[in-house]
């Protein structure tokens, strides 16, 4: 677009016109400059000069204003400006400096190149002036021939032109880098793709057709459409076969088949996003090939950005599999479960029931036959209640052998639950019978975190393993009063062990028929800074279950051999001291090395230690329990069966067990004045006879207690009527008294 303004023409009406042709034109389609001189003159001679040309396949369009005001008012409204020659002194002095100050600092034009033009060469700015405003270039108007002000346009331009490219990209990678963030959390596949056509959109500022494809297998026919717009929209959902012929579907299946981006030559682009041997998208955009955004560099860095998104979606997928998926039985876990309950407690339903179902002996069936057959084992029960529930009731996996249900209570029924296992399971072929066991809960009225309620429901579950192994038990609030009781007794334990409120006593042990002093039991005391006792039947299974029965157990054995030692040098020492022996301390790798350190530490021998272990190393398993006590026995450590009858009723393992004596407890010694009392404790003094064990008696509290243990063949007894726990100094002071009670060791 060309202007010849007469000589001596004032009219602003030039300049609106040029600028509302300009706009007609089309920004970015023409590069635009503007003259400020107040000689019109000037204004022809510059469009003279310049008359037809093109530069970088776009017009030159000239603006022109004759006063600073005009060119303001201007400036203000024209925001597309490629060039502005100002004549320095065009009304007074440095006026053109103060327009410059107004082109940088309030119009905010900074990519606009600025040349200053004066008649007098002495009116140079100096250096500092033309770095502080960016001025591209000065010169006198003499030395403006049609040459020299063509080479100045030329390189403005071609200045002008980087600078809005360097702009343009670094808000279209601001804007990619934005979208990035929302795609990558959008929830499925075809909000991904709808997303992507909104960012293309934005991206090259049209609304026009498109749609996106994502491969569901090898061939074309496999693609699916899953986002589109415009004419394209009725295709959502299908085959991407079943669009008609034509340039966008050639587009496409070239994309495709080239994995790479492809533009129409009458139209169109198509983009193929994803990485090598993935699952890829092809997109489709109708815009015309002239388009101004349509860079092809900024479409590759827009594809590689959204390949790394999808394959940042799919890993994100398999985290969130992994995170709340079981891969061994193919069911949710535990994180998905808590989220669930969660839901339904916000959502108020009350007439809802959250089972945990537990595998009865897992742990001994895992070890006995090996991790393979536990996990076939696991598969297996996990089928079996999936198929006992309705399909909309959840199942999870909640731990090693532990499900959850979440159901209504009309849907999920403990009682069931459990029969599903009544079958034996087919394990490689094998028939596996298995019990199991249920707490559970019902959901409250008033909301309670999913986490609390499982909380509750394992409540219930231990509670019915240990009382109603194989049945099902509903939580109620004494069992949550009671485990809180735990609770705080085990932070009062931790406390007691720091502060060294825990001590020894010791028991005597004698031979009934010499009354001589055969050994000592070392039992463990915990009295309070107020003077109370806390019996150990409270605190040692809360010291089982927390492990810190590992560091209790070895400061008692400890303690007792270090005793031991002492009465060994004072010359008051029985023949050996027995020590307690947790089951869950047999199970410890390092307890064999653990006994012959404190013997060696002590200077003892393995006679002068014995072990008193409970009926419940039954359930141990076979070969780390042998192995173990057969080692201790080749040490000369004797072994003792403790509080025999109580617990286990099989009695296979005495005789597979090393053993060395068997211990009538206390509860069946105080029934000898009952008749089947007194049986209990004879059919025991005789098994151990047959077995050659030696039998010892707890709980003998008066002389016809010991007549009748004599009488039936125990051999050995403890209790208050022989002599109370004392203190090591007691036991000292008792020892001194009855030096006719000892004997040589």
């Amino acid at each position: 677009m060309w202007c010849n303004p007469a000589p001596g023409a004032r009219d602003t009406g030039l300049s609106t016109l040029h600028g509302a042709q300009a706009v007609e034109q089309g920004t970015g389609l023409q590069w635009r400059v503007l003259v400020v001189d107040n000689d019109p003159d000037v204004h022809a001679a510059t469009c003279a000069a310049l008359e037809g040309q093109l530069l970088f396949e776009r017009p030159l369009v000239f603006m022109h204003a004759f006063s600073g005001d005009e060119a303001r008012a201007l400036l203000l409204r024209e925001h597309d400006l490629a060039m502005v020659l100002i004549d320095v002194v065009s009304e007074r002095a440095c006026s053109g400096l103060d327009l410059v100050d107004f082109i940088r600092h309030t119009a905010g034009l900074r990519n606009t190149r600025i040349v200053l033009r004066t008649g007098l060469p002495g009116q140079v700015p100096d250096l500092e002036t033309l770095l502080r405003y960016d001025i591209n270039d000065y010169r006198t108007k003499a030395e403006l021939t049609r040459d020299r002000l063509l080479a100045m346009v030329v390189t403005a331009v071609r200045s002008y032109k980087q600078l809005c490219a360097v702009d343009a990209s670094r808000v279209n990678l601001e804007l990619i880098l934005r979208s990035s963030a929302s795609l990558l959390e959008t929830k499925d596949a075809c909000e991904f793709a709808s997303a992507v056509l909104i960012q293309l959109s934005a991206l090259l500022k049209v609304e026009g057709d498109g749609l996106v494809c994502a491969q569901r297998g090898e061939r074309v026919g496999d693609y699916c459409v899953q986002a589109a717009t415009g004419r394209f929209g009725e295709f959502t959902g299908l085959p991407l076969a079943l669009l008609p012929p034509g340039p966008a579907l050639n587009l496409l299946e070239a994309a495709m088949n080239g994995r790479c981006n492809v533009y129409g030559e009458h139209g169109g682009l198509a983009l193929h996003i994803g990485h090598k041997d993935e699952k890829d998208i092809v997109v489709f955009v109708d815009v015309p090939t002239t388009h101004s955004a349509l860079d092809p560099q900024l479409l590759d860095v827009l594809c590689a950005n959204l390949s790394t998104l999808l394959h940042n979606r799919g890993l994100l997928g398999r985290l969130h599999d992994s995170a709340y998926h079981d891969p061994l039985v193919n069911l949710p876990n535990r994180s998905h479960f808590i989220e669930k309950v969660n839901e339904c407690e916000r959502q108020g339903m009350d007439d809802y029931i959250l089972a945990l179902i537990d595998i009865d002996d897992f742990s001994a069936t895992n070890d006995m036959m090996g991790h393979h057959f536990g996990d076939r084992l696991l598969e297996k029960v996990a089928r079996r209640l999936q198929d006992s529930l309705p399909s909309d009731v959840l199942l999870a996996r909640l731990g090693a052998d532990t499900f959850a249900v979440l159901g209504s209570v009309q849907q999920v029924q403990p009682r069931r639950l459990l029969e599903c296992a009544l079958q034996p399971l087919h394990i490689d072929g094998v028939p596996h019978k298995v019990s199991l066991t249920c707490g559970y809960v019902l959901l409250p009225k008033a909301p309670q975190p999913g986490a609390d309620l499982i909380k509750d429901a394992t409540i219930a579950l231990k509670r019915a393993k240990r009382d109603h192994r194989g049945q099902h038990l509903r939580y109620a609030d004494q069992m949550g009063t009671e485990a809180r009781a735990r609770a705080v007794l085990l932070s009062k334990l931790r406390e007691a062990i720091e502060k060294q409120q825990l001590f020894l006593v010791y028991q005597p042990q004698l031979n009934l028929d010499t009354q001589q002093l055969i050994g000592l039991e070392a039992l463990l005391r915990w009295r309070t800074e107020d003077n109370r006792f806390i019996p150990p039947d409270q605190f040692i299974p809360v010291a089982e279950h927390s492990g810190l029965i590992l560091a209790l157990g070895q400061w008692v054995l400890s303690t007792a051999c270090a005793t031991m030692r002492e009465l060994l040098d004072t010359g008051l020492a029985p023949r050996r001291m027995a020590v307690n022996v947790s089951t869950v301390q047999l199970q410890d790798a390092g307890f064999f090395d653990l006994v012959r350190a404190a013997l060696a530490a002590n200077g003892l021998q393995g006679r002068h230690l014995e072990l008193e272990i409970t009926e419940s190393v039954a359930a141990l398993p076979t070969k780390l329990l042998d192995s173990t006590l057969c080692a201790l026995r080749a040490e000369g450590v004797s072994i003792a069966i403790d509080d025999f009858g109580t617990g286990y009723s099989s009695l296979s393992y005495l005789e597979r067990l090393p053993l060395d004596r068997i211990k009538i407890d206390r509860s069946f010694t105080r029934q000898l004045g009952d008749p089947h009392g007194a049986r209990i404790a004879e059919m025991v003094a005789e098994l151990g006879r047959k077995l050659g064990l030696t039998v010892l008696a707890e709980g003998i509290e008066d002389a016809g207690a010991w007549q009748a243990l004599l009488a039936m063949g125990c051999q050995e007894g403890q209790g208050y009527h022989i002599a109370m726990p004392m203190d090591k100094a007691e036991l000292i002071h008792w020892l001194g008294r009855h030096p006719e009670r000892l004997r040589a060791t």
